[in-house]
């Protein structure tokens, strides 16, 4: 199974939509995804909007009486969570092994800056596990257990790795230079995770050095280096941690900024009043091409090299 399906999907379904000015690509980013895709879903973080909003019923055949047996609040059935990510797509059992779910976050900026990245830094694959640290409870996976039901029973369940995905807009309401784009994690992800996280903490040292003007042998920060490279596992750097006699339970909040180099939208190539798929050009993208160019034979497929990460493939679709 091609583990870009979810986001191809929503890609045809947008596309279609745009073709028949059902949206635009000034609405609602939410829109996108939930007016075509909303039975795909197993989380969505602002259910109340997509009720009242767009008439879709997430919780559509599930009583509330007994939702509220699996653990979920009569409060929380139709409120906006405020958790990451802001979609996630069901999981399947393919030949026998989880497949899919991706996870599908909305960054909306009335720039050509992306927004900052303010719950997590993007990776190209994040389990629930994972996602319960970042979001510090576990709503996120308990509702995604009940909505992806006997699949949630599959040992490997909440270590599961999800590739990552965002829905990224720039110049939002600005007819003539915006642009839209679902965008594949990889093209954020150019450092390994382990390394960025222990040389983000080893920038912070040496920059109070230099600021405190203090000198430390050489050999002495090559120690320190190489203790601080096994700072390496997000869900720690991100939880709660007890520290001996304080009466509170420090956290880190992971935040993250895009390198110019980083934005999909700074890339010529990428048109404005334009919507794409961008993502990482593996060897299952040419399945992916053929099903895409047979489905809309309007879309434009070229690629693009990442300044910092290598090739990614390119599905443009521009509105008449």
């Amino acid at each position: 199974m091609n583990e870009f399906n979810d986001v191809a999907r929503l890609f045809t379904r947008t596309v279609n939509n745009l073709k028949r000015n059902a949206i635009s690509l000034n609405s609602p980013l939410e829109e996108f995804v939930i007016r075509k895709c909303g039975d795909d879903l197993a989380y969505i973080d602002n259910r109340r909007e997509a009720k009242e909003r767009y008439g879709f019923d997430f919780w559509k055949d599930m009583s509330a009486e007994w939702l509220v047996k699996q653990g979920i609040k009569k409060k929380v059935l139709y409120s906006n969570s405020w958790q990451f990510p802001d979609f996630l797509f069901k999981v399947k059992k393919h030949k026998g092994k989880l497949a899919g779910g991706s996870l599908l976050e909305l960054k909306d900026s009335k720039s050509g800056q992306i927004a900052s990245f303010n719950s997590t830094i993007p990776t190209k694959y994040k389990s629930l596990e994972e996602i319960d640290v970042i979001n510090g409870n576990n709503l996120v996976s308990r509702i995604a257990k009940i909505k992806e039901g006997s699949v949630a029973l599959d040992e490997n369940y909440y270590k599961f790795e999800r590739r990552c995905f965002y829905l990224i807009r720039t110049n939002k309401n600005d007819e003539t230079k915006v642009k839209v784009s679902i965008v594949d994690a990889s093209f954020f992800e150019t450092v390994p995770k382990d390394h960025l996280f222990y040389q983000m903490f080893l920038n912070i040292l040496q920059t109070h050095l230099e600021k405190k003007r203090i000198k430390i042998p050489r050999e002495t920060l090559k120690k320190v280096e190489e203790a601080l490279s096994h700072i390496t596992d997000q869900t720690i750097v991100a939880s709660s941690q007890l520290i001996d006699k304080a009466s509170i339970k420090p956290r880190l909040r992971i935040m993250a900024e895009v390198h110019p180099e980083g934005n999909p939208h700074k890339y010529p190539e990428i048109l404005e009043g334009t919507f794409n798929l961008i993502i990482q050009s593996l060897p299952q993208v040419k399945t992916l091409k053929e099903e895409l160019c047979a489905s809309v034979p309007e879309i434009e497929v070229f690629s693009i090299h990442h300044k910092r990460n290598g090739e990614h493939t390119v599905f443009q679709f521009a509105p008449k």
